[in-house]
């Protein structure tokens, strides 16, 4: 009987220790937690587009975005660096802190990368995953120098005619007169306004070229108002050139100070010789002095004097063949005397 209490007795002090633990040690009576789901990140895809063009750098706008799945992503972070597409050299790199990521979703990380306007470059995306490299992914952008800086755009330019039936200039012309070998052209540039605003506040410098030599025979620089958004508008103006030769018509649109659009077009003044396109015709004879500046004002004949003495040079006037004719002479007659 004394056995049976005391193991009696001894289950309860077993089980109040039990109850007392389960009271008073925290989550001693917690289900046991569940096993930790692995967490899965994926670079889905990358896109890259200008951002902000200057005369030097280029800022590209990169979007990596992220699928994640499974338990929670801790400490994440996505590192974009650029390479240099000709030396791979890294150029640059930004790393951006995501933080966790959870649930079954995508996530867009945007970053800004800048970079010199000049060559290509292989733009690399790399995904941490608390210090550890997750995923890769690679694109590449060629050609960033041909980006138009932000100051040397302007919603004016040259007319392209594309819905045309036949080939049409942005420059055209038309002969007004010929005089002392000079021939004066009317010349028309068509311009239209592409943006949704008005625009204006630009200049037009219109040359002509002579093809071969590439002498700047005649220029002329002309205002331009107000444009509408979408219409063409038609500026003209005359230039006189030297007859007899064939001229690129260049035109130069100017912003601030700031080219920004040029274009050119053939003119035909040669009687056999046709200028094309990225075609330049050679031996039309150039000369040079067709292309002097006329004076502004006369002085009499002492410049055509002064022009035909310089011209005959020495030893080929009169008075000069005279003394070589007597010095002639004189040999003759000391000869005949010695002998």
């Amino acid at each position: 009987m004394r056995r049976e209490a005391l193991l009696t007795g001894g289950v309860v002090v077993v089980v109040l220790a039990a109850f007392i633990g389960a009271i008073t040690v925290p989550g001693a009576l917690a289900d046991p937690p569940e096993d930790v789901r692995e967490s899965y990140l994926d670079l889905r895809e990358t896109t890259i587009e200008p951002a902000a063009v200057t005369g030097q750098t280029v800022t590209l706008s990169i979007d990596a975005r992220l699928s994640h799945r499974g338990g929670p992503a801790e400490n994440v972070t996505v590192e974009t660096r650029a390479v240099d597409a000709d030396t791979g050299l890294v150029a640059t790199t930004v790393t951006r802190r995501v933080g966790t990521v959870d649930g079954e979703r995508e996530v867009s990380v945007p970053t800004n990368i800048t970079v010199e306007r000049q060559g290509g470059y292989r733009i690399e995306t790399i995904v941490y995953e608390d210090g550890e490299r997750v995923t890769t992914g690679r694109q590449s952008v060629q050609n960033v120098d041909a980006l138009t800086p932000a100051f040397a755009r302007s919603p004016v330019t040259f007319e392209r005619f594309e819905n045309a039936g036949t080939p049409l200039d942005a420059i055209a012309y038309r002969i007004d007169g010929v005089s002392d070998n000079r021939t004066t052209l009317n010349v028309s540039v068509y311009l239209t306004n592409t943006g949704d605003e008005p625009a204006g506040g630009i200049t037009l410098r219109l040359r002509a070229r002579q093809a071969d030599s590439n002498v700047i025979a005649d220029e002329s620089t002309v205002g331009i108002g107000q444009i509408r958004p979408g219409r063409t508008e038609t500026v003209s103006t005359e230039l006189t050139v030297p007859d007899g030769y064939n001229y690129w018509l260049d035109g130069i649109l100017r912003s601030d100070g700031v080219v920004v659009g040029t274009e050119s077009s053939p003119a035909n003044l040669h009687p056999t010789e046709r200028l094309h396109e990225n075609e330049t015709q050679r031996e039309v004879g150039f000369e040079s002095s067709d292309f002097e500046e006329e004076p502004a004002g006369g002085s009499g004949g002492q410049p055509d004097e002064a022009m035909a003495t310089a011209s005959e040079g020495p030893g080929f006037t009169a008075v000069g063949a005279l003394i070589a004719l007597l010095a002639s002479s004189l040999v003759i007659a000391r000869r005949q005397t010695n002998e």
